[in-house]
């Protein structure tokens, strides 16, 4: 751990990060990180803090004692009745999943204390946002939800928390575990549960009633491209902000919204959630005195996709300009491994044509137009319902 407060962002990565493993068919690959941090350091990152489990007295912080205990059976005898949302499917039991996944619990929430101690401004760990867990069950890839735990560790402390997600699906787990903390504001800008997992964060999600509009979602068509994705955020961000008044930021790069994603259907480039990132670190630096903690989530499109967003939130985070093209040396390193999963050609650089080099149609502009407008009715019920601070 650093000494002193330093301008690069804290990076947590480590040998327990790959062990968070579901299997060989499994959509969310521990190859993510042979690509996305070997990009990351020829970018000039260094991974500084190896992610190790949390205890059982920090996990049971949002989740109930009965359901670590249950982890932690499957972890010994993966071959159980399924149970708790553990089973054949989204999240399947493996040894050692326990330990496993409370170090990417750990992960977020040693990131976070060395952000309260003051000892770094950002932190990134790309392993970390798994954001569907809940506080007795697993659910969509996630066993224990560390942007959660992070959050509590925060509170603890008394400090006002915004959370933002942009991963393609719904931060429901994250929203559930605090949705009646009125220091807690979530935000989450995703595919619409009418079309996507997990169905969930919907408009009228508002929080608990002593925490009326600190839980706001902002639910998408299926289809809706980069341009109404992030003239919403641009809208809605600064303005919550504003008004809520946050002391820390968390928040969650899920790569899943990316157009190239084969698990979801937003249309979502690199060069809108580099520029989504950019603005939550203005929003830190303009409220949070800088602290945020940023995280991974999900995306499964490991060689054109997962790095460059990876990259650019740590491009963000270290107040970076984005390099013109990707090094050559790092796209013949993975060309083989692209071909092999279908995920050729590597693009030559970190940002994206518009649209994803697909010609816009008239759908397009209708499908971002219904964003914005959504967007305009969730702040202004947002601000209505939220008291200033």
């Amino acid at each position: 751990m650093p000494d002193v407060v330093t301008d690069l962002p804290l990076l947590v990565y480590g040998p327990r990060s790959t062990a968070y493993d579901f299997g060989p068919a499994h959509p969310l690959t521990p190859r993510r990180f042979g690509t996305g941090v070997s990009l990351l350091e020829a970018l000039g990152a260094v991974p500084n803090l190896a992610p190790e489990p949390a205890t059982d007295d920090e996990l049971e912080w949002i989740h109930e004692a009965r359901y670590v205990e249950v982890v932690k059976a499957f972890s010994r005898q993966p071959f159980a009745d399924h149970r708790a949302g553990i089973g054949p499917g989204d999240t399947p039991p493996f040894a050692g999943m326990h330990e496993a996944s409370a170090a990417v619990a750990g992960g977020s929430l040693r990131a976070m204390e060395a952000i309260l101690r003051g000892e770094v401004l950002h932190a990134f760990h790309p392993g970390g946002g798994l954001h569907h867990a809940m506080p007795a069950r697993a659910s969509g890839f996630c066993i224990y939800d560390d942007p959660a735990l992070a959050i509590a560790r925060a509170r603890r402390d008394g400090l006002r928390v915004m959370y933002v997600d942009l991963d393609v699906h719904h931060g429901d787990g994250v929203q559930a575990i605090h949705w009646a903390d009125p220091g807690v504001l979530t935000f989450s800008i995703h595919e619409s549960g009418r079309t996507l997992f997990p169905g969930t964060g919907f408009a009228d999600e508002v929080g608990g009633a002593a925490a009326l509009g600190t839980k706001v979602n902002l639910p998408l068509d299926a289809g809706t491209g980069e341009r109404g994705w992030l003239a919403t955020l641009e809208l809605v961000l600064p303005e919550l902000a504003d008004q809520f008044r946050p002391e820390v930021i968390v928040s969650q790069h899920g790569a899943d919204a990316h157009a190239f994603d084969p698990l979801a259907h937003l249309r979502i480039t690199t060069t809108a959630m580099g520029a989504a990132a950019r603005l939550i670190d203005r929003l830190a630096h303009r409220h949070a005195g800088g602290r945020w903690l940023s995280t991974g989530g999900g995306g499964y499109d490991v060689y054109r996709v997962v790095p460059r967003t990876w990259s650019l939130v740590w491009l963000a985070a270290a107040h970076r300009e984005v390099p013109a093209s990707i090094p050559e040396a790092w796209r013949d390193r993975w060309a083989a491994g692209a071909e092999h999963y279908g995920q050729a050609p590597i693009p030559t650089t970190f940002e994206d044509e518009p649209n994803a080099g697909v010609p816009r149609s008239v759908l397009d502009d209708r499908l971002d137009d219904r964003a914005i407008a959504s967007a305009v009715a969730v702040l202004e019920q947002a601000l209505g319902l939220l008291p200033k601070q």
